[in-house]
């Protein structure tokens, strides 16, 4: 039996350029709804669940980052935020409060497209077979991909699912330095361009969730000229 196309949302205030998106991704294989009201979209990506939702930074009646926050609790499925601005700030604070990607405008449709495919394979690998699930821990420190969960010290880590999904990577080649063309390829599907810093930002986020020191780091180090590096020792020290 054919698998039922995935269901997208698109959250955007520019008609022409929803439409044009929308005939894209169709075309491609999904099946694609619209919304230009901010102030309805919170309570539409709530009630419909999308398998993932499209949604612009700047709206009428409530911005993105505000929808973002607010759904963000009640929707477990991947959010890829649009936005005109180039200023990081936006961007890291998007991913802080529960974005799994961003891109900027203006974005080629077969760039969106390779995002969304790429958070659409993410999001449907978490429920891993039971072969594969797997938990994993160093010290206070324990990791489920089964339950997709974390702790430390026995007390449940509040963890976005892009967040998650780079902890666990890390974790799960736990010793070995992974570069962030890796890193890219393994959560997105693409390669890294050399300027994006939404690995950066998780991994600075992450850090104090795991009880690492965002300073001075010793469980997820940075490598000059390489990558991040998880150290299962430091774990282990830490807890003597």
């Amino acid at each position: 039996m054919e698998q039922e196309a995935w269901q997208v949302l698109i959250v955007e205030d520019d008609q022409r350029l929803a439409e044009l998106t929308r005939d894209y991704l169709e075309a491609n294989g999904l099946r694609v709804s619209i919304e230009g009201n901010g102030a309805l979209a919170a309570a539409r990506i709530i009630k419909e669940q999308p398998d993932l939702v499209i949604l612009d930074l700047m709206l009428p009646g409530e911005d993105g980052l505000s929808i973002c926050r607010k759904v963000r609790d009640q929707y477990d499925g991947p959010i890829l935020m649009l936005t005109a601005r180039t200023d990081d700030t936006d961007q890291i604070l998007g991913l802080d409060l529960g974005a799994d990607d961003y891109v900027c405008k203006p974005v080629r449709p077969r760039l969106l497209l390779a995002r969304i495919q790429a958070l659409l394979r993410r999001s449907e690998t978490a429920d891993v077979a039971p072969e594969k699930q797997r938990r994993l821990q160093f010290g206070p420190l324990v990791v489920d991909n089964a339950l997709r969960e974390a702790w430390l010290n026995e007390a449940g880590i509040e963890l976005t699912s892009a967040e998650f999904d780079l902890l666990w990577l890390l974790v799960a080649n736990a010793g070995r330095i992974l570069s962030r063309e890796e890193i890219f390829t393994a959560l997105r599907g693409i390669g890294y361009d050399g300027q994006d810093r939404s690995i950066d930002v998780r991994i600075s986020r992450i850090r104090p969730k795991i009880g690492d020191d965002p300073d001075h780091p010793r469980l997820i180090k940075t490598v000059r000229s390489k990558g991040y590096l998880f150290v299962p020792e430091a774990c282990v020290e830490s807890s003597l």
